[in-house]
């Protein structure tokens, strides 16, 4: 019950965050992208936001086993750039310079975003339950 609590409060916090930074504005993120046009640096005030937080809860729970909630910490992921990451960071790369929206705003954009928003979420969940099976023959054909 209260673990559910806290992903309630922490996914409602998540949402308004993406909204008033601009994060759901595809035009804005866009913008961010855009490095060799007409630039919009004012998304690395959200990065900034984000990291540097993360970054103090990374040195508090260094040596811990348990969260203060009781769950596990994940493993470390290996240290290596697999095919899995690069093919991976490149096709959420293209989706997100394409349409302006990564998953976590496209969710937040949903009531708003008018039939392109879906079209693209529907894409996104489409892409979602390929990818596994992707996965699994492009890990076949790097083993060969």
């Amino acid at each position: 019950m209260v673990r559910n609590l806290f992903a309630f409060i922490a996914g409602g916090i998540f949402g308004a965050g993406l909204l008033v930074s601009g994060m759901t504005n595809t035009e804005k993120v866009q913008g961010w992208l855009d490095v060799f046009g007409d630039w919009d640096p004012t998304l690395a005030f959200v990065l900034g936001g984000a990291i540097l937080p993360m970054a103090i809860v990374w040195h508090f729970s260094t040596g811990r086993a348990r969260s203060i909630l009781g769950a596990d910490f994940p493993g470390r992921p290996a240290p290596r750039l697999g095919h899995n990451l690069v093919i991976g960071s490149v096709l959420f790369g293209m989706g997100w310079g394409l349409v302006g929206l990564c998953p976590g705003p496209a969710i937040a954009s949903i009531t708003y975003g008018g039939l392109g928003g879906i079209v693209f979420l529907l894409s996104m969940v489409a892409g979602m339950l390929v990818a596994p099976g992707v996965r699994t023959r492009i890990d076949q054909v790097a083993a060969i």
